[in-house]
């Protein structure tokens, strides 16, 4: 350490003013002189917010790994970044990913930092981190919040993805709204993010597949003892990481990608995974693309029995045995020599890992579900691609052509979908419209509409769903989404009008219409392109530098590769 030039040392290394000013202003907070003698300073980028329930136990947290950076003789400080809370944002907090990554980029970037803890949680808490964070390539782990505890409701166990079937019982008149106020007090019974394998799980799973975390991340309990232990753990490592100059670009290597597409096929993670991790190797400088999930995730059975998917939740992952027992049983389909932030490779850190629980984790020769946990459609419905979730959809619609029935935009939906007026059956094909990255904008959960309440008053609870928009990972059902181009940006989609024949046949990839090339073009002709949403502000850069959903819904201008270099002292 002692023979290491460290990048804090440029702050605080420095005679003169400049290093009066950095420490003195520094020494305010009670931080005697050694403490800047050649210390690693070490930054915990926490997501805390009230208004992040998900993340609202963090502060907690931080200071476990505090306890951590301490111990193995750094200097640790916290400091603050956009948090995004998905249940409260409007109009979505996917609009706001892009500028929370921004924040951490910068924050990064202009302040004495040479190693950084980022501490995510909540859904887009995570890749926003991990996006920031890569821009700018310092030594890096991740310390994920967990999941809350399993929800329990008249002796029965309940998570994040029954909202949407309380939801519709409700509608369908089978469920009273002073119920659900009472579910509404079992469900979300501890700190942490959802108990199912919605999106924020699944990001959890990202980052350990990756190997940006300690092994068994990401199904630790927000509550259990055993958070705040990895917490610590993950401080000290750190400061280790810093010593060996090790960076997030050492662990992101295209082999670690193709480990955490796979992994996320195994256990039905959430369709939002791709655009996310799209966007992080975007900024690392990995070339990936849409087909490579497919191509990844064919030949990977569903092995967690996991809401929505499943049976089970996050809470039960880890009793069973957690990551590290899904990666064990998947070890022959994986890059086993990946380096992983503890500085061993992914092999070593689940080689003894144990399944205690078979009925959650299966195995590859007899899975849950034998169908994938992703599939990338292609088709002129959807020129630049589209994705489904087989292994939470329906297996008889997997094959199907019906009538569209189109919604213009979320409010034209809201609007009509329960009217005994709108013309609809369980053959139809629902289609949602101007929900893509620029037409919400944003990009909004909203590709799971609901079943028209006449349908399912007459016992349909399924039908085939496809939108430009995304589905929360809680989700389910037979719902094709980030369809790309989006209508906003005229693409074929924005062609579709009520009565067109749409073809949705997932075994062979495909997602089509039966409008002939001529015709097509003549409504193209005819379109007439929506008006900018905004005049000013973020959205405004958003809606004008925002990429297609099969590029990750990224800014044009923050891909390419990354960097640690320092800014230009201002005094």
């Amino acid at each position: 350490m002692k023979d290491q030039v460290l990048r804090s040392r440029e702050w605080f290394g420095r005679k003169g003013k400049d290093g009066f000013i950095y420490r003195a202003w520094m020494k305010n907070q009670g931080i005697p002189d050694y403490e800047f003698n050649n210390k690693p300073i070490i930054g915990i980028c926490n997501t805390w917010s009230e208004l992040t329930p998900c993340n609202a136990h963090f502060r907690e947290l931080a200071e476990s790994v505090k306890r951590g950076v301490l111990e193995a003789g750094g200097f640790p400080v916290e400091f603050p970044v956009m948090s995004l809370g998905e249940t409260l944002m409007k109009p979505t907090a996917m609009l706001y990913r892009n500028l929370a990554s921004m924040d951490v980029e910068e924050s990064i970037r202009a302040n004495p930092i040479d190693g950084v803890v980022l501490l995510c949680g909540c859904d887009k808490t995570t890749p926003s981190l991990v996006m920031g964070a890569s821009s700018v390539n310092l030594p890096t782990i991740v310390v994920s919040g967990g999941p809350m505890l399993t929800g329990n409701h008249r002796g029965g166990h309940i998570g994040t993805s029954d909202v949407w079937r309380y939801h519709d019982e409700v509608r369908a008149g089978k469920m009273l709204e002073e119920e659900l106020l009472t579910i509404e007090s079992a469900m979300c019974r501890s700190q942490g993010h959802c108990a199912v394998m919605g999106t924020a799980s699944s990001m959890a799973c990202m980052v350990e597949s990756l190997g940006l975390s300690l092994p068994g991340n990401a199904a630790i309990p927000a509550a259990d003892s055993r958070r705040k232990v990895l917490a610590q753990l993950s401080g000290l490592r750190i400061v280790e990481m810093v010593a060996e100059d090790f960076k997030l670009s050492d662990i992101l290597t295209t082999q670690a990608f193709e480990n955490a597409i796979k992994v996320n096929a195994a256990i039905g993670g959430s369709t939002n995974f791709v655009i996310h991790l799209l966007a992080i190797a975007g900024r690392i400088g990995i070339k990936l693309n849409l087909n490579d999930f497919d191509r990844l995730s064919a030949a990977v059975p569903l092995i967690a029995n996991l809401q929505p998917s499943g049976k089970y939740f996050m809470e039960d992952l880890f009793y069973a045995g957690g990551l590290p027992a899904v990666l064990r049983e998947l070890d022959g389909m994986l890059n086993r020599d990946c380096i992983t932030a503890n500085g061993k490779s992914i092999s070593a850190n689940y080689e003894h890992a144990v399944c205690y629980n078979p009925d959650v984790i299966a195995t590859i020769e007899k899975p849950f579900n034998t169908a994938t946990g992703l599939a990338v459609l292609t088709g002129n419905l959807c020129e630049s691609g589209a994705v489904i979730k087989p292994s939470a959809a329906s297996p008889h619609l997997m094959q199907h052509t019906g009538k569209a029935v189109v919604f213009e935009n979320i409010e034209d939906f809201k609007a009509r979908i329960d009217t005994d007026e709108l013309e609809v059956d369980g053959d139809s094909v629902l289609v949602l419209k101007n929900v893509g990255p620029k037409g919400y904008p944003g990009m909004p959960e909203v590709g799971n509409m609901g079943i028209p309440k006449k349908l399912l008053e007459s016992g349909i609870t399924d039908m085939v769903r496809i939108s430009d928009g995304r589905m929360s990972g809680t989700g389910f059902g037979t719902v094709v989404l980030h369809v790309s181009p989006e209508a906003a940006a005229g693409g074929n989609f924005a062609m579709i009008r009520t009565g067109d024949m749409i073809t949705l046949d997932v075994p062979n990839r495909r997602l089509d219409t039966d409008i002939g090339t001529a015709e097509l073009e003549r409504r193209k002709r005819e379109y007439i392109e929506p008006l900018p949403v905004a005049e000013r502000g973020y959205i405004k850069l958003y809606t004008d530098h925002v990429q297609q959903a099969h590029l990750g819904a990224d800014m044009d201008f923050l891909n390419g590769g990354s960097g640690s270099k320092v800014l230009r002292d201002s005094h």
